[in-house]
């Protein structure tokens, strides 16, 4: 085993508490799972948050959501009646079977997925398109259309849903259009005399970069007006994360108060000492100026170690937490290249370093987006692209 997760359970439970109490009393939060529970690890996320609480989960295939069903089933009694689970990126017809089997929700937008879905007595979330450009339906005579595909094939809708584009930016011009096309599509839908169990829009960033109560607010009355519940759906925070709030002056009401779950850990495999001169890695991009002594880890980038974390004399690169015969993890500088299996740090003047010694990756004085800035990307790719061995 290169590498291996360590998960906070309590951590996990805590961050879903601080999104529910911050999205309101009125407001459910669907807690996404998709893409391994972003890389956290699908069945062991799935098991904690329905303990937790979620009503929702939300995973990204319809095998994904196969495997949650399963784990939940083995988990037995996790909630009264068990969380739904909402197949959020799309159908093909082979999916209809687990989707069947498995009692999941799909989210559809074209008629042929109804259409594959007809007589299955399965209930769906039909998404609106407001400006997102991915999925979804728009409103007027599209909508129109699917409503009356969904009547013919006996498909129910059980929600309708939306997705905005940038929810991290403040007074977004956007998101205040989306919200308007979203309204219109709900009304539509109100004309139609359907009944709605759920009308849900927003992420992490629209709970944390809400104006007080004013989201949250917005979105209640809307599903009110339809006899609905209304939700948001919400996956970095629940592991720790929220994007940067990008303009305008406001205030990010929980990442302050989110701790991150994932604790990523390898082993030292060598130590060895190098005088000055000495060439370290791919290229020889690090020079030793002085007397040093290197570590070397298991793991690189073939685990998810972004080779952005390099480092040459000139440009610093990342950072991983070594703990000293003293008991103290200190923070060890990556040296050279990150290469696909091993890479080298320096604990020069980290005394007790030992062939075996667990290192930290990730945790402890190392986050997702202390990776991400240094890679010149974001907190999800980061968490998402960790292959590790093995999930604790």
């Amino acid at each position: 085993m290169t590498s291996w997760m360590e998960i906070s359970r309590e951590r996990l439970a805590e961050n879903y508490r601080v999104v529910s109490e911050a999205a309101g009393a009125e407001t459910a939060v669907l807690a996404v799972v998709k893409a391994n529970a972003y890389g956290h690890g699908l069945e062991l996320c799935s098991v904690e948050l329905a303990r937790a609480g979620a009503k929702w989960l939300g995973v990204g295939t319809a095998n994904e959501g196969a495997r949650v069903r399963a784990a939940l089933d083995v988990a037995g009694g996790v909630c009264e009646s068990g969380p739904g689970i909402l197949v959020m990126c799309g159908i093909l017809r082979e999916d209809v079977g687990e989707i069947v089997a498995c009692g999941l929700t799909p989210v559809v937008w074209t008629a042929e997925q109804v259409g594959w879905l007809a007589g299955s007595g399965v209930r769906v979330h039909v998404e609106i398109e407001t400006g997102m450009g991915r999925q979804g339906v728009r409103a007027g005579a599209a909508m129109d259309d699917l409503l009356d595909a969904m009547k013919a094939g006996g498909v129910e809708v059980d929600g309708v849903m939306t997705h905005f584009a940038a929810a991290e930016v403040g007074d977004q011009e956007l998101t205040r259009a989306q919200e308007k096309r979203f309204e219109a599509a709900v009304a539509q839908v109100r004309g139609r005399g359907l009944r709605l169990g759920w009308v849900h829009a927003g992420s992490s960033s629209s709970v944390d970069n809400a104006a007080e109560g004013a989201e949250a607010g917005w979105l209640v009355e809307l599903a009110k007006s339809v006899g609905a519940r209304a939700m948001v759906r919400c996956g970095i925070a629940l592991y720790g994360y929220c994007l940067p709030i990008a303009g305008g002056e406001v205030r990010g009401r929980v990442r302050g108060a989110l701790e991150p779950v994932m604790t990523w850990k390898t082993r030292v495999i060598d130590v060895r000492d190098a005088v000055a001169g000495e060439t370290f890695g791919y290229n020889a991009m690090f020079t030793a100026e002085h007397a040093m002594r290197v570590a070397l880890l298991r793991v690189g980038y073939a685990d998810g170690l972004r080779r952005e974390l390099s480092s040459t004399n000139e440009r610093g690169g990342g950072w991983v937490g070594v703990r000293g015969a003293d008991g103290v993890v200190r923070r060890a500088e990556i040296v050279g290249r990150v290469s696909m299996n091993l890479t080298m740090v320096d604990v020069t003047g980290i005394e007790g370093v030992r062939v075996g010694d667990e290192v930290v990756l990730l945790g402890d004085g190392v986050t997702a987006e202390d990776h991400a800035r240094l890679a010149g990307t974001i907190a999800y790719e980061i968490l998402c692209g960790v292959r590790a061995g093995s999930i604790e």
